[in-house]
């Protein structure tokens, strides 16, 4: 909270001053990814100086399960073969582990900060199953590549359909402004 909390007074002084050099100013937010399992466990505190969070998933794959992504790509799929991950947590998000952090996390943030925006960034940002997961911890958007937006869309309306929603955050735009 604190670095954060630092780093957000230098940004508004910058700002201030250069929408005073330049006589107008503009609507910016302030907001930080959450890539380690501390950040996720102190999102209640780091919220309370964030208008976002980003839930880094590579990085909190990597630091969750302490492995190396490309290290696990030696062993990793004997891991899949012998169902000690179902599927490859490098492309498709480990809700027992990253996943409850995320959760904790989000809940956390919001319980601190009722406006926040939540979201992922990463590779699992355009898969089927993380999104879905996503759509359920009520997650606002995921972040993905450009290629990947028309699935993470489909994939948050079929989310939202099942979870009785009327529309889901990458429906209303969250996907549509991927990069």
């Amino acid at each position: 909270m604190k670095e954060l909390e630092i780093l957000r007074e230098k940004v508004e002084a910058v700002a201030a001053q250069v929408f005073e050099e330049k006589g107008r100013s503009l609507d910016y937010v302030i907001g930080t990814m959450i890539e380690l399992p501390r950040a996720a466990l102190t999102a209640d505190e780091i919220a309370q100086v964030a208008d976002f969070f980003s839930f880094g998933t590579n990085d909190l794959t990597q630091t969750t399960l302490g492995m190396s992504r490309d290290d696990a790509a030696n062993f990793l799929p004997a891991y899949v073969g012998h169902g000690i991950y179902e599927r490859d947590p490098f492309a498709s998000l480990d809700i027992d582990g990253v996943g409850r952090l995320v959760e904790l996390g989000a809940r956390g943030g919001r319980a601190s900060n009722a406006d926040i925006k939540l979201g992922i960034c990463g590779e699992h940002g355009g898969d089927p199953a993380s999104i879905a997961f996503c759509e359920q911890v009520g997650l606002d958007y995921v972040s993905c590549s450009p290629y990947r937006v028309p699935i993470a869309r489909l994939a948050a309306a079929q989310a939202a359909i099942r979870l009785g929603k009327s529309e889901s955050a990458a429906v209303r735009g969250g996907a549509k402004k991927a990069a």
